[in-house]
């Protein structure tokens, strides 16, 4: 993968940076857009595929870029299709932090220290090159304006856009309505991008970052674990702790 272009992860995080406060909007659904964002990036460039609500490795060759590698071998790992729900709602400690830090790196973003409540130490972050981000912005409200079915790229990142709650940033207020709703409208048009998209929000939701499910358990009589015990059927429906944010407070907030 050439790095000439921009991937989804940077693209959403540059969406989401606040040009006058540094800060990046809503933070805590940003982490697990990056974690989804990386998922639809790696299909784009034929690594993994979906299968029904899971992810396969299809191609575990590099691409090129660190951090999607480093989301591909951990994949590849697994040995076998993994739920997205379960992907996304895994712990991504430092996630947007290295996203951040390698826009500073390419120069599209510089930090600016400070302090909060002028005791503890902060580092919010500027758009050094305003320009992409008005390109960036500029796709999707071409595809919200006319109509036409966006690119695979466009398609996706507005669905994560909208699941992680930036509509509300991007679109603000009752005259950005009808924007927030086509915005939601187009996650219709990439597959990975819906699969992805619908589920971030499940795992906002609660409803999908369970624990691993023991195997169901044997007919009454037959001991299937260990001293005899059986092994308990699998709870459904229940949902899991809310998952909270990894990021330190360090960065955007």
């Amino acid at each position: 993968m050439g790095r000439s272009r921009r991937t989804i992860p940077e693209e959403l995080l540059l969406l989401a940076l606040d040009p006058t406060t540094g800060t990046t909007a809503q933070p805590q659904s940003l982490d697990l857009g990056l974690a989804g964002a990386q998922l639809v990036e790696l299909a784009l460039a034929g690594r993994i595929a979906p299968d029904g609500d899971r992810i396969a490795v299809v191609s575990p060759r590099p691409t090129g870029d660190p951090t999607l590698d480093c989301a591909l071998e951990l994949l590849r790992r697994r040995g076998a299709p993994v739920r997205a729900v379960h992907w996304i709602g895994g712990p991504r400690l430092g996630l947007r932090q290295t996203y951040l830090s390698h826009l500073e790196r390419c120069g599209m973003v510089h930090a600016v220290a400070g302090q909060m409540c002028g005791v503890l130490p902060t580092t919010r972050y500027q758009a050094t090159d305003t320009e992409i981000s008005r390109e960036i912005r500029a796709r999707l409200d071409s595809a919200i304006r006319t109509g036409v079915p966006p690119d695979p790229r466009t398609a996706a990142l507005a669905a994560l856009a909208h699941a992680v709650g930036l509509g509300k940033h991007l679109y603000p207020g009752n005259e950005g309505r009808s924007s927030r709703s086509r915005l939601r409208d187009l996650i219709r048009h990439d597959p990975m991008g819906g699969l992805v998209a619908h589920a971030v929000m499940d795992v906002q939701n609660g409803a999908a970052a369970q624990p691993r499910r023991s195997p169901a358990a044997a007919p009454a009589g037959r001991p299937t674990g260990p001293g005899g015990r059986p092994v308990p059927e699998p709870a459904r429906g229940v949902p899991a702790q809310p998952r909270r944010g990894p990021m330190a407070r360090v960065v955007a907030h």
